[in-house]
């Protein structure tokens, strides 16, 4: 092989790896929520939902800082589904009901980072 086919295998791994914030924020989501899906044992079950817990977490505390440019009523309304998922979740770890309403709401949350991803 020569060095500009060496150059070319190289950068084109590389560049294949880099994503957006967006689409980092959608992967990151879409792997929770699939594990949501998925959950029908107890430990898995558990796991799935502290998962989907830490990344509210981790958005609350995102949204919820002076240095996030969100519209002001965005973060309010992220906030908010955060108050709602944490408290969904203790509930959801008690019970053994489907976790339907917070595989919805992660849905919603990728169908907006798709949109606002892929402009037309």
């Amino acid at each position: 092989m020569n060095a500009s086919l060496l150059a070319q295998s190289a950068y084109s791994s590389a560049s294949d790896t880099i994503r957006t914030p967006k689409s980092a924020e959608y992967d990151v989501f879409a792997k929770v929520t699939a594990a949501l899906r998925r959950a029908a044992t107890m430990p898995d079950r558990a796991k799935a939902i502290d998962d989907n817990r830490r990344l509210w977490t981790a958005l609350a505390t995102d949204v919820a800082g002076d240095g996030n440019k969100l519209p002001q009523q965005l973060r309010a309304r992220i906030f908010y589904l955060y108050e709602f998922v944490s408290q969904h979740s203790q509930k959801m770890l008690r019970s053994k009901d489907d976790l339907s309403a917070l595989v919805d709401i992660n849905t919603a949350i990728m169908a907006g980072l798709r949109q606002k991803a892929d402009p037309q």
